[in-house]
């Protein structure tokens, strides 16, 4: 009986096991497979986020470029960046949540493997890796040297050298060029899993041309002829040609997919406010994008004169400013449906300006891409011929001082674009910031510290790349920025 019942026992243990094998047992909720599709759509999500991201835990770009100030916290707006590790979740949100699942995407794709149309797959690829360089030239032009070929690898080097920020910009005008080379517009994608183009393979190549017209300009003050060549290859494949085909994103409006504007405020926080640099300057230029921007503020309470007008809270002020004191954010920027732009033809057209007042060979005048940015911008947010015609014969292109033309009108065009803005900023040297309390002009920042975090977890390579680079300091310029500010 004993070996019957040992017997009994044991058939039991084997059907349990061999039951959990079954296809029926398998739990749905937590794959352990998951589709290409779906890891695009999520790493290209944390591309778009991350680059729209408000949270001062992981991005403060709109404050450090003075689109927006703080109110009851107010560190950030003065650079400090240590208490909340901002570079850390900067960093992370990139690699982690954008370029882990688009690495992953990718490799199901190239899988000898892979089941699919092999030319739909080869367009995927390319979209993914045009993807992939966004996220770099985002990470280079923040901090400097960043992990690269080592990148991504998770236990197998959890301690990845940090690659040359020159090199880095070289090999992504290397990709976009083979990405565009590889686009066939007579074959499909990702369909809806594709978050910007819903599997527009004619859109994709617009957008990674006009990527690399943004790569290649960033590199015009460095490395004059390589900026040159990039551009070249840009307008050859073939950038925007109209606002209606720039690489914008439209939330669906329901949380959580609502505009990171919305998702800041929507609890009920009031944490951020314009600031007087963009706010006077609109004013002064008599912009007319002022109002499609942000709200009047009735100042009866404290002013016996004025009372509706525009009025932005003081950048870089070491204290607290009541929200209710300035103008606020249009409710357009509110909306939870608020579009994301990732690169537009405004964009496009003061890069191509800037491309022909260096001869750089673009078709077009250096003004007359000027004037097309300026309208383009002022029609999107809602404005009209009229308006830019008139603010134009106000505020003419200017070829003696280009740098501070394009400059500002750009740094305008570009408000709530924090990420890009920053960087445009540093290259351009307009417009002249205003200094924060208590600060002089060279303590705004250049460039984001490395992440705290690779202090204790990759030392070694953490002081190379803080070597390399000329410190690991704020005032640090990155390699492409060589033209010291007049403001200085």
């Amino acid at each position: 009986m004993k070996i019957i019942k040992y017997l009994s026992l044991a058939l039991i243990l084997i059907i349990g096991v061999s039951q959990c094998k079954l296809p029926d047992n398998v739990d749905p909720k937590h794959p352990t497979e998951v589709p290409y599709y779906t890891l695009f759509t999520n790493g290209q999500l944390g591309m778009i986020n991350q680059t729209e991201e408000t949270s001062v835990n992981v991005n403060i770009q709109r404050l450090t470029v003075q689109f927006w100030q703080e109110t009851t916290y107010f560190d950030e707006s003065r650079y400090l960046y240590q208490d909340r590790k901002i570079p850390d979740g900067f960093a992370r949100e990139y690699y982690r949540d954008a370029l882990m699942d688009l690495k992953e995407a990718k490799s199901i794709l190239m899988d000898e493997n892979y089941g699919g149309d092999p030319d739909e797959a080869k367009n995927m690829i390319a979209i993914i890796d045009v993807c992939e360089v966004y996220c770099y030239q985002v990470l280079v032009d923040a901090f400097g040297n960043m992990p690269y070929t080592e990148a991504l690898m998770g236990f197998e080097n959890s301690a990845p050298v940090y690659d040359d920020a020159a090199a880095i910009y070289t090999d992504l005008i290397v990709r976009l060029r083979d990405d565009l080379a590889t686009f066939n517009p007579a074959f499909g994608s990702f369909g809806s899993a594709d978050l910007i183009y819903s599997g527009d393979v004619a859109a994709w190549k617009k957008f990674a041309a006009s990527l690399l017209l943004r790569v290649g300009m960033r590199l015009s003050d460095v490395s004059p002829d390589q900026a040159k060549a990039a551009v070249t290859d840009a307008v050859s494949a073939g950038v925007f040609t109209s606002q209606a085909e720039s690489g914008f994103v439209f939330y669906p409006g329901i949380v959580p997919h609502v505009n990171q504007i919305n998702d800041a405020f929507r609890s009920g926080r009031k944490d951020f406010l314009p600031t007087n640099t963009i706010v006077d300057m609109m004013l002064e230029k008599g912009d007319p994008r002022i109002g499609k921007y942000f709200t009047m503020v009735d100042t009866s309470s404290y002013d016996s004169i004025q009372h509706f007008v525009y009025l932005g809270a003081v950048a870089g002020l070491d204290g607290a400013q009541s929200y209710n004191n300035f103008s606020n954010f249009s409710a357009r920027t509110m909306s939870p449906s608020f579009e994301a732009n990732m690169i537009d033809m405004v964009e496009v057209h003061f890069l191509l300006a800037e491309a022909a007042q260096r001869g750089f060979g673009v078709p077009g005048t250096a003004e007359a891409h000027y004037n097309a940015g300026v309208t383009t911008s002022i029609i999107y947010w809602g404005g009209t011929e009229e308006e830019a015609t008139a603010y134009l014969e106000a505020n003419p292109y200017d070829a003696t001082n280009w740098k501070q033309s394009i400059g500002e009108q750009k740094w305008l065009a570009l408000y709530n674009r924090g990420v890009e803005a920053f960087s445009e900023w540093r290259r351009l040297d307009y417009p002249i910031l205003n200094v924060p309390q208590g600060m002089v002009y060279s303590d705004i920042p250049l460039r984001m510290p490395y992440p705290y975090d690779e202090v204790a977890q990759n030392k070694v390579n953490y002081e190379q790349a803080a070597a390399a680079i000329g410190g690991d300091k704020t005032s640090t310029p990155i390699f492409w920025d060589v033209v010291p500010s007049p403001a200085k």
